[in-house]
């Protein structure tokens, strides 16, 4: 894996950084569903009836869940610091430029560690913002890959992968553009060649296309 070593800026993070703005809005959308089911629930208890106390397991176990969910967010997303410290150094590009922002694309290992060989696959997400870089199709964003489960564990290759500018975390052009030079010309031009799958990446269900190995140079092939 190929780690990508720089000065994490907390206050710019924290502003501009959308994987914490993510992490507030399930906090929130947490809060707001624990409010409701025990409004819900409380209500159910005052009726006084066996079928009013059934019903009320329910909108209780739910806001219980919610209660976690909300309390917990944070620590299974990671520190700032921990994510661009602990993942893989990524290319990604800009692919299109959209009314409030843009879509990215990346190249991204998705296979587990414990597996041998490597998984590429496209990777898409949208963007609010990407200070520190020009807004233009092709524009090169040096990312951390940030990869994890939904689930259980299964298979061979992480269930969720993502894209975490390097922008995002720091002020510094030179750390940017030390980053950009860290990634090979080669990625640079798979990403570059398969920028029109930007789209069939974004509406897939994990937000991703898997590349056959055939498609790959042999450096990316053989690693």
């Amino acid at each position: 894996m190929r780690r990508f070593e720089f000065p994490v800026d907390s206050a710019h993070a924290k502003a501009v950084n959308e994987a914490v703005a993510d992490v507030r809005r399930v906090r929130v959308v947490g809060i707001i569903a624990v409010i409701l089911l025990t409004l819900l629930a409380a209500w159910l208890f005052w009726l006084h009836h066996a079928w009013s106390y059934l019903l009320a397991v329910a909108p209780t176990i739910g806001a219980a869940t919610a209660l976690w969910v909300a309390i917990h967010a944070p620590s299974r997303v990671g520190s700032l610091e921990k994510l661009y410290a602990e993942g893989a150094l990524v290319p990604a590009i800009v692919a299109d430029i959209r009314a409030q922002g843009v879509t990215l694309l990346a190249l991204i290992d998705v296979s587990r560690p414990t597996t041998n060989g490597t998984r590429y696959a496209l990777v898409a997400r949208n963007v609010h913002t990407l200070p520190g870089h020009e807004i233009k199709q092709g524009e090169r964003i040096p990312a951390i890959a940030v990869v994890g489960d939904r689930d259980k564990p299964a298979g061979d290759m992480w269930q969720l992968a993502n894209a975490m500018p390097i922008a995002w975390g720091t002020t510094d052009a030179t750390v940017i553009d030390r980053a950009i030079t860290h990634i090979s010309d080669v990625e640079w031009d798979v990403l570059a060649t398969k920028v029109d799958r930007s789209n069939k990446a974004l509406s897939s269900k994990e937000q991703r296309v898997l590349l056959d190995p055939h498609e790959l140079p042999d450096e990316l092939r053989n690693p």
